[in-house]
């Protein structure tokens, strides 16, 4: 089968490059999805996030290498494997990070990613239900949106950091990042709203669009130096498509990079320690991981039946949430969950904001994946602009293998001393008398932490990540980076890769909404070149 572009990966990414490039009739455009079609109810019931993870489904199940820094522990590494990707699996958390964070990105290197270059595919992505201003879009296929039914406690959290000392922001996505306050979803009529919900399934019935579930690229087909196609495994056996024009690659910042490395380009001697042969010596492949190292703080307060938990009472109020779910898609389960955060400074002398905080209405242990009994809240610190890197890797030659992930968390001293501060900022807001006054009782794991010794302790015991991995495949022109500021892939023809393994540092924040600008910016690089 012929196509002028195959895009590899039905993620953030995936659907907008699909979706975008069959608004032209006369483009054809095949997508290639490892897992199935989002038809699940958990992943259109917001508060469906809560079951899959607790039991990794539409997931790849990726864990990280023993972590040094972490007592040797293996991290979570939660990607979705379902059309929508991540976003079809995540918090639904709408940030963009802030306006240095793209200026940093062009100065690197990168002509055309600064603030204001990015900012208008930003807009033409968004629809936000508050309306158009300066900061915001109207009429783009990803919905934003305010919670239907927020939880009390997360308005007493925002109250808890303004009598900390931090600013109330309404919007993090404005003028300014800075204070803490409500976060805004990709939800529309009580739904999430992923990237394939907006970028996607409303076009399946295009003539030029075809979208293979089920299909695990394997490897891409070249020609010389140049991508004509792809190999993909659907259904034990193997299957051949080929692209006219380009070939995408829209993996993710796991993925990416080992499917590079499977089809022969990147590290020479890696490559051929597995085996394989080097098509193109490209040492950068897989280098630059660097994601947000997270850490949680767990209340228990049995007696406030109105946070989620698991408890007779928990169990009658979850019951009535499916049923008025069902009825007028309100109620509590349209929860993201962290429906409150901010950012907010380690220390005042900071420029900027170098924390994150998620503010969950339930219990959080071990990324929800342990049941635990009765009701509480959580609240997660995050590093947003790491020191530490790591890698990405080949464990075997096999393709349906998962990689070698090592993102080296906390290996930089500056890293840990800023969580350790994060920890104790974080600490000083729960401590105000918004909450405090509820008479909930922090979990004996983190609360037998005090010192500064003891908080380092417990964050080596219990910090993980928050679903950020970015920088695999990274964006510039130096000798380790992969692509150019076209997201070509350097030194090959008919291949590009757009995703969050270009990104040549992390955004401070989620990173869903710059992966789907990254990809509408494509779009236009795509369309110029063509």
């Amino acid at each position: 089968m012929l196509f002028d572009y195959i895009v590899i990966g039905g993620g953030s990414a995936g659907s907008v490059l699909a979706g975008r490039l069959t608004e032209d009739p006369a483009v054809r455009v095949c997508l290639l999805e490892a897992g199935p079609a989002d038809k699940s109810v958990l992943i259109h019931c917001p508060a469906g996030l809560a079951v899959m993870a607790k039991f990794e489904l539409n997931g790849w199940g990726q864990n990280t290498v023993p972590q040094t820094a972490l007592n040797g522990r293996q991290g979570y590494q939660p990607r979705g494997k379902v059309l929508g990707g991540s976003s079809s699996i995540n918090a639904m958390v709408y940030i963009r990070g802030q306006h240095a964070d793209y200026e940093h990105w062009a100065e690197e290197g990168n002509p055309g990613w600064g603030w204001e270059d990015v900012k208008p595919y930003f807009l033409r992505a968004e629809h936000n239900e508050r309306g158009a201003d300066a900061w915001h879009g109207e009429g783009g296929p990803f919905n934003v949106a305010d919670l239907r039914s927020p939880n009390r406690f997360s308005q007493l959290f925002t109250e808890a950091g303004v009598q900390a000392g931090h600013p109330h922001n309404t919007d993090f996505n404005g003028a300014t990042q800075e204070g803490v306050g409500m976060y805004q979803v990709t939800h529309r009529n009580g739904e999430r709203h992923s990237a394939a919900k907006g970028y996607l399934t409303p076009h399946l019935a295009r003539s030029n669009l075809q979208v293979i579930t089920g299909a695990h690229a394997t490897r891409i087909l070249f020609e010389g130096q140049r991508a004509v196609g792809v190999e993909y495994r659907q259904g034990g056996a193997l299957h051949e498509v080929r692209a006219s024009r380009e070939v995408l690659l829209s993996a993710g910042a796991l993925l990416s990079p080992q499917l590079l490395m499977l089809s022969g380009v990147g590290p020479g001697a890696h490559l051929q320690r597995h085996g394989i042969p080097v098509l193109h010596d490209l040492p950068g492949v897989g280098q630059h991981l660097h994601d947000h190292p997270d850490v949680v703080q767990v209340f228990n307060a049995p007696a406030l039946k109105d946070l989620f938990g698991i408890s007779p009472a928990g169990m009658l109020a979850q019951l009535r949430g499916v049923l008025e779910w069902r009825r007028s898609r309100t109620g509590m389960l349209t929860t993201n969950f962290a429906e409150a955060g901010g950012f907010i400074k380690s220390d005042p002398a900071e420029t900027a904001p170098d924390l994150q905080l998620h503010f969950v209405i339930g219990k959080l242990v071990d990324h929800g994946r342990k049941t635990v009994l009765g009701h509480g809240y959580s609240a997660h610190v995050c590093l947003l602009q790491p020191r530490s890197r790591g890698t990405v890797g080949l464990a075997t030659k096999d393709p349906m293998a998962l990689p070698l992930v090592d993102p080296r968390f906390l290996t930089d001293a500056d890293d840990m001393q800023r969580m350790v501060r994060g920890f104790q900022r974080l600490r000083e807001i729960l401590a105000q008398p918004a909450l405090a006054r509820f008479g909930a009782r922090e979990l004996p794991a983190s609360a037998g932490a005090q010192t500064p010794a003891q908080i380092e302790q417990f964050i080596r015991q219990y910090a993980d990540t928050i679903y950020h991995p970015v920088g695999t495949c990274r964006m510039g022109s130096g000798p380790l980076d992969v692509v150019d500021a076209q997201l070509r892939v350097h030194g090959l023809a008919g291949l590009r890769v757009v995703d969050a393994s270009i990104m040549p540092r992390i955004v401070s924040g989620n990173t869903n909404a710059p992966t789907v600008m990254i990809a509408e910016k494509a779009v236009d690089m795509l369309r110029a070149a063509a």
